[in-house]
């Protein structure tokens, strides 16, 4: 079967009988078909632990640059292979179309998992493509990690880890401080339509408030900003009512009072939704061509 560029290339032979004259461009359309074919590798284990295997699935381009970006496929703390169906078919082209071999990422989706269980399995997943990057065809040395809202906040506390490096960061209206949310000393949970996160975050709302604030700072990816935080683009609308630009915009001062290499684009008008996503997809894979390759 063909793909829509390669059927109109030889609707475009059949139109001419001396095809010998026209051989260079129909090679040309042959070679820009080719391009945009790529490969999925399935349900590749990188932890097991319970009695659970977590996955991801890699999508290698057909002219791979030898980056990589490892996207958390997460919605919520939710994670899914559904999710390959529905948001990620988008993301796969954004990536694998400029060159970038993706990891996408399932973790354990709350409530069964705390979000403290999932940082430590997306870590793992980060450590698997370093120790298989020769395997995938990839440099070690240019690995950036991505994701949107819960996916974002995921991939900013990898690159806050030194045992998961990675090279570069882009991501899309992550939660960055849940113990200062929206504004300073208002925990997370203190939003009426955030206390359904009670579990996963695994606050104890009967206990000391101090234990519960330093749990947020510990769940919180702006503690582990310092000297070597990775580059990072962060993307957020200005109109966003599940996640506070403020989230945005303090790590952006961490950041800054860190040193570190990075960009706080604000979409005018984007709430948590497409206005913001699709055009974060595309800074974020600009991101990428300029940090990694």
């Amino acid at each position: 079967m063909f793909t829509h560029k390669q059927s109109a290339c030889y609707a475009f032979d059949a139109r001419f009988p001396h095809v010998l004259r026209w051989l260079p461009i129909l090679l040309l359309c042959f070679l820009t078909g080719l391009a945009s074919a790529q490969t999925r590798i399935q349900d590749v284990i990188y932890m097991k632990s319970g009695g659970a295997a977590f996955t991801m699935d890699i999508v290698k381009p057909a002219t791979p640059n030898k980056a990589a970006v490892v996207f958390m496929v997460s919605g919520g703390w939710v994670s899914d292979h559904t999710m390959f169906k529905s948001f990620m078919p988008d993301i796969e082209k954004a990536f694998a179309g400029a060159g970038f071999t993706v990891f996408e990422v399932v973790h354990g989706a709350q409530p069964r998992y705390k979000v403290a269980e999932i940082v430590e399995q997306v870590q793992t997943a980060v450590r698997f493509v370093h120790a298989h990057g020769v395997e995938y065809g990839i440099d070690t040395k240019r690995v950036g990690v991505s994701g949107i809202s819960s996916g974002g906040h995921l991939a900013l506390m990898i690159a806050g880890s030194p045992e998961s490096p990675v090279n570069a960061v882009a991501v899309i209206a992550p939660p960055t401080d849940l113990a200062n949310w929206g504004k300073p000393d208002f925990v997370l949970v203190d939003d009426p339509q955030m206390a359904m996160f009670i579990p996963v975050v695994g606050f104890d709302l009967k206990g000391p408030r101090a234990a519960m604030v330093n749990l947020a700072k510990q769940l919180s990816p702006i503690t582990y900003v310092n000297s070597k935080y990775p580059s990072t683009l962060i993307v957020h609308g200005d109109d966003d009512k599940v996640v506070p630009l403020q989230q945005a915009r303090t790590m952006d001062l961490a950041l800054t009072k860190a040193s570190i290499p990075h960009k706080l684009e604000v979409i005018s008008g984007g709430g948590h939704d497409e206005k913001t996503f699709v055009p974060g997809l595309t800074l974020a894979v600009r991101w990428f061509k300029q940090k990694l390759l």
